[in-house]
């Protein structure tokens, strides 16, 4: 059974720090193009960051400019599982983060073409 688990939300300050992540079954996630989502109350759902599919794409990833500096996207291939660190954690980055998995041979940030999709971890930035 194909599946994304994400875990690793949860409320913290402004200014702090989470990491959260990606568990997947049924498929491995080093063959497919790897994304984390994002959807606030009331907003669309936004392209948080991306990563290529296959070995050195860590060399390449994308990030909202809204996000760039403060987020890190990675994978570890022997488990599985992506990740996103987040960093300076602002009370805009309040939504629930989707993680995503895409069959596209683009590098494409369109919820569209992604096949697979996690049941969301909700973070809170507040004080």
């Amino acid at each position: 059974q194909v599946q994304l688990v994400e875990s690793g939300g949860g409320l913290v300050q402004p200014g702090g720090s989470l990491r959260l992540s990606c568990a997947a079954s049924g498929f491995t996630l080093g063959f497919y193009g790897n994304a984390w989502f994002r959807q606030a109350p009331g907003k669309e759902n936004e392209a948080v960051s991306f990563m290529r599919r296959g070995e050195g794409s860590a060399d390449y990833a994308y990030y909202a400019d809204s996000v760039k500096g403060r987020f890190t996207i990675s994978r570890d291939n022997a488990k599985n599982t992506i990740y996103l660190q987040m960093t300076s954690l602002k009370p805009d980055d309040t939504a629930v983060y989707y993680c995503a998995a895409t069959a596209s041979m683009d590098d494409t940030i369109s919820e569209w073409e992604y096949q697979y999709w996690g049941q969301g971890t909700q973070v809170t930035v507040s004080s």
